[in-house]
């Protein structure tokens, strides 16, 4: 079976965690200021604040917006749970605006329909390793005075307009689980311009302390370790080259696909996607079902797994606690949406054997 993700470490990452080892400095420390910085400056943003997994990065890049009981957060219904159960974490509410039917990302006229009394932010997710169209998104956040907190969790290495999405807006977050572009095992990032914001995040993450058992609030344990660091430091050096190999594994597939039925991804020509994921979605003329199609290119040994199984305020943690949503374009591309493998470790054979799969479908 081709696996649909796997991670993509070699003998950089195993000398990493040695060196940890071998220094018995295993918590936050030295390798872990060096990731911060590094991973910032790739992104353009003067600082980096690590965290135990992007869903800690997002909830304190939340908490330090001052986001909190009575805010909303305008946020897409595709997407990981985790967009909206920080904002909830917050004592806030999601706010769920529709998305963008060749992007699955947030569509701006949607955002700002959705702006009301209570809305503090918008957080636009750059799904699947694409950003949002994000220009308008930030004239709207500029002409209502909203923060911007970008979701690029699956979004290591792409582009708007020749800019990291992680330089867009306020602050975004990253994250660094096994199947992303790249990883630390488990980590996340909070990365922004914004001195202040960049001080409460780190209190935040670390237990509120301004110094060692100085405590200027109510903080979190969020923090990174220096194995996630080292292993970090490792993956940020070799990320260039492997979002080259998802777009040209993308391109193969696209290729591939050309004249069928299934519809590849869409890439306009302001963005440069990264592919996290390789989304394709059934066409309207297409013979199969999404889940059929999923148990084709399963047999023939390719892997593959539906998307999300449903728009977010159709959650049961979310419905429970009152929060709804209608989003028609989300409902309607929702069970057409399945991925494909695009991962750097998909070999030359492997890209044949799942051409012949998708001729056969």
């Amino acid at each position: 079976m081709i696996p649909v993700a796997r991670p993509n470490v070699g003998e950089e990452e195993r000398r990493a965690l040695i060196e940890v080892l071998d220094s018995g400095m295993f918590a936050q420390g030295a390798r872990v200021k060096a990731f911060e910085d590094a991973f910032a400056a790739s992104v353009g943003r003067r600082h980096g604040i690590a965290a135990c997994n992007g869903t800690a990065a997002l909830h304190v890049a939340l908490l330090a917006h001052g986001i909190g009981k009575g805010d909303e957060v305008i946020v897409p219904p595709l997407t990981f749970m985790a967009s909206a159960a920080t904002v909830v974490l917050c004592g806030a509410r999601p706010r769920f605006a529709d998305i963008e039917e060749d992007t699955y990302t947030l569509d701006p006229e949607k955002v700002r329909k959705a702006v009301g009394k209570r809305t503090k932010a918008i957080m636009p997710v750059h799904l699947f390793g694409q950003s949002a169209t994000m220009d308008p998104i930030l004239e709207i956040a500029r002409e209502h005075h909203l923060a911007v907190i970008g979701d690029a969790c699956q979004a290591h290495g792409a582009t708007y307009q020749g800019k990291s999405v992680g330089a867009l807006g306020e602050s975004a977050c990253y994250s660094f689980y096994p199947t992303k572009n790249m990883t630390t095992g488990e980590g996340g990032m909070v990365v922004t311009d914004d001195d202040a914001l960049a001080t409460r995040c780190r209190r935040l993450r670390d237990q509120g302390q301004s110094s060692k058992y100085v405590h200027e609030l109510a903080g979190y344990n969020l923090r990174m370790t220096e194995f996630a660091a080292a292993v970090g430091l490792a993956q940020l050096a070799k990320l260039p080259a492997f979002v080259e190999a998802r777009r040209r594994n993308a391109r193969f597939l696209g290729e591939a696909l050309a004249g069928k039925t299934l519809i590849p991804p869409v890439e306009r020509p302001d963005r440069l996607h990264s592919f996290y994921q390789y989304i394709v979605r059934v066409g309207k003329r297409s013979k199969r079902t999404r889940d059929e199609y999923v148990a084709h290119f399963t047999a023939n040994g390719v892997g593959s797994r539906p998307s999300y199984p449903m728009a977010l305020y159709r959650q049961k943690a979310l419905t429970d606690l009152g929060i709804r949503g209608r989003c028609g374009v989300t409902e309607r591309v929702l069970p057409e949406l399945f991925e494909l493998p695009v991962h750097p470790l998909v070999s030359e054979a492997d890209l044949q054997s799942i051409a012949k799969a998708i001729a056969g479908a």
